[in-house]
């Protein structure tokens, strides 16, 4: 044996230290790989609609219901179906209406919870009993385990079971325990999250969406472009702040920044209403405001124009800066005649359709004012000081990645940047030259340097390359030549809006390209597949979210609002069980309080995109592999016990 597998066997011998323990943990881990593989939840693109996203995780797009069919097949009414359903989603605000309704809550109590407990059962029989205890709720921990788990021993069993449940209605503990249950229910239907990204921006709650996923037992993130801005802003970084406030102010969110995360935008608004005081700002409306709050309104539109110009002014410089970003034709400023009130792009000159810009040096564009640079000043103090936010950047960092591969599927937000022949694009990052994986790779160790790099220089470039990576053209994240900003606030002309898409989205249907990115990322076979978020499928019109045969899976059917007049539909979810995929375009969720009073779901239309001819195991995931070398490696520690080569320790 050589020295180094000495040296390890050793190491393992301190957690098995004896011939007994090393074979009840080879006995162990060999029953697990042969449960049923644990059930995926895949999400993307949530874009700050809490509610939608908190019903969808409650009923685990449609798991849930199926297992109520599963355990009562015919021998309950739709009706008794939707209300377990309902219950288990929202178990406190649903108690609290058959409270007013029912007149005989004690009998409601029993049969709620051995209804609940059969449910448990089923949910809780694809995971050992290690597992189960770890997501029991402590304060019934015991009690729970006793209703579902067997007992071979007790002979009259359901005398046994009946007076544990007329205990729990006697001492008034019913309630607590029937929302104990539902939760765990829960817990167990889903074994893993997936979220592919863009959970801030648009929508008025994605601080709320990650105060959700902080406390979510298992799950990972791939970075969206709008998550990577944020996570550029609260590094620091100007552009990036100057960015996110702007869309928050364009979409009627600054509440998210004051209230949800404390930001003081008090010397913005004031700097806005000093400078822009008679200024229309006609072309910075903000969308979806109501008429009953227009004095609101155009303070908004007075801060959604003076960031707006902000930014515009601070990307300039952050262009110049980094010249190998490539990215010049988006310095603008310089290109505009202020005293016609045109620009020229391309060649070709265009009138503005606002020509008021009080804080702009036409002989230095994109210099900031006094007063612009102190409110960007403590702007930034404000977001690098927030710990709250930073919590939340930190959850992005320790659970994100700007691709992940597991199970044999390929996740990513976004494109692999190709060429015009569907050959990998080549990228320039800081005098190196990346492309495929590579590409992928070098994004990520530089958005780490910008929160844990010990060196400035470092630091910086981690933070800048998160501005790029939010709209630099051969971004992954981002997947177009520009990021028309400026021309869709202040040109007329549609041609000028256009953002041509890179030619990925045009291989999509091609299965030699598609095969060439999944080897690039370690996978090939027929049971492999790219897991896409970023682009809305627009359903309404016969797009569909399958690819390439089932190859590729475009999960973004529209969570946001401000995509569903688009898609027709309120985003799409992939469940991955031990069964197959399965896929369910969702349609858009009214409110919490109607699912509880109407009992009324999201209406899911489900397809099966690839359903397996033999039930998956943990055997044959990527978990199965890992416990499959750590039996490998106890077989030869039990066999290095047994040849007197390491000593048992008592």
């Amino acid at each position: 044996m050589k020295k180094e597998e000495l040296k390890y066997l050793q190491r393992l011998a301190e957690l098995y230290p004896t011939i007994a323990q090393t074979a009840t943990e080879i006995i162990n881990l060999q029953s697990i790989l042969n449960l049923p593989k644990g059930t995926e939840h895949f999400l993307t693109d949530l874009h700050g609609e809490y509610e939608a996203f908190s019903h969808v995780l409650r009923n685990g797009s449609g798991a849930i219901r199926r297992k109520i069919d599963d355990v009562f097949g015919h021998t309950l009414s739709t009706a008794d179906k939707r209300g377990i359903a309902t219950l288990i989603y929202y178990p406190r605000e649903k108690i609290e209406q058959v409270k007013k309704e029912e007149e005989d809550m004690e009998n409601w109590y029993k049969i709620t919870l051995y209804r609940l407990i059969e449910i448990c059962k089923t949910v809780a029989s694809k995971y050992t009993r290690s597992k189960v205890r770890k997501s029991l709720p402590s304060q019934f921990a015991y009690v729970i385990e006793e209703l579902i788990t067997e007992k071979k021993e007790v002979v009259d069993k359901e005398d046994y079971y009946d007076s544990i449940v007329t205990t729990i209605i006697d001492i008034r503990k019913a309630e607590d325990f029937i929302t104990a249950l539902a939760e765990l229910i829960q817990r167990l239907v889903i074994d893993h999250l997936h979220v592919l990204g863009d959970i801030y921006d648009r929508g008025p709650a994605p601080h709320f969406i990650m105060d959700k996923l902080m406390g979510y037992h298992s799950l990972d993130i791939q970075w969206g472009n709008h998550d990577i801005v944020w996570m550029g802003a609260a590094s620091g970084q100007l552009s990036c702040i100057a960015t996110i406030v702007r869309i928050s102010a364009r979409y009627g969110n600054l509440d998210i920044l004051e209230d949800g995360y404390g930001i003081n935008l008090l010397p913005l608004a004031t700097f806005s209403m000093t400078t822009y005081r008679d200024d229309p700002c006609t072309c910075f409306k903000i969308k979806g405001a109501s008429p009953e709050r227009q004095a609101e309104a155009k303070l908004n539109m007075q801060m959604h124009k003076a960031i707006s110009i902000i930014q515009f002014k601070l990307e300039g410089q952050l262009i110049a800066r980094r010249p190998s970003f490539g990215m010049e034709d988006r310095r603008l400023l310089h290109r505009i005649d202020y005293e016609k009130g045109t620009i020229t792009l391309g060649g070709k000159e265009y009138a503005l359709l606002d020509t008021n810009f009080p804080t702009i040096n036409p002989k230095d564009p994109y210099a900031l004012s006094p007063e612009e640079a102190e409110v960007m000043e403590r702007l930034q103090m404000a977001f690098i000081k927030c710990e709250k936010m930073q919590q939340h950047m930190m959850l992005l960092l320790n659970k994100g990645s700007l691709y992940k591969v597991f199970n044999g599927n390929l996740m990513y937000h976004g494109c692999v940047p190709l060429n015009e022949d569907g050959s990998f694009k080549e990228a320039q990052i800081y005098g190196k030259t990346y492309k495929g994986k590579s590409l992928y790779d070098a994004l990520e160790v530089y958005v780490r340097k910008a929160f844990f790099a010990q060196d400035p220089l470092e630091k910086k470039k981690g933070e800048d390359i998160m501005w790029y990576i939010w709209c630099g053209a051969d971004s992954p994240l981002f997947g177009k030549d520009k990021m028309a900003t400026f021309e869709r606030y202040f040109l007329a002309e549609k041609e000028t809006h256009k953002e041509s898409k890179n030619p990925y989205y045009r291989f999509l249907e091609d299965k030699k390209v598609m095969d060439e990115i999944l080897m690039e990322f370690g996978l090939c076979g027929e049971d492999v597949h790219i897991i896409n978020g970023h682009m809305p499928v627009h359903h309404t019109s016969g797009e569909s979210p399958v690819k390439c045969g089932g190859k590729v899976l475009v999960i973004d059917g529209g969570f946001s609002r401000a995509y569903q007049k688009e898609t027709g539909i309120a985003g799409y979810t992939l469940i991955y069980n031990s069964f197959g995929l399965l896929l369910s375009a969702h349609e858009p969720f009214k409110t919490a309080e109607a699912a509880v009073q109407e009992e009324a779901d999201i209406i899911s239309k489900k397809v099966a995109v690839k359903l397996t001819q033999r039930r998956k195991l943990v055997g044959d995931t990527d978990t199965g592999i890992v416990l499959k070398e750590r039996i490998e490696e106890l077989k030869q520690l039990l066999q290095a016990y047994r040849d007197g080569i390491i000593v048992e320790q008592f």
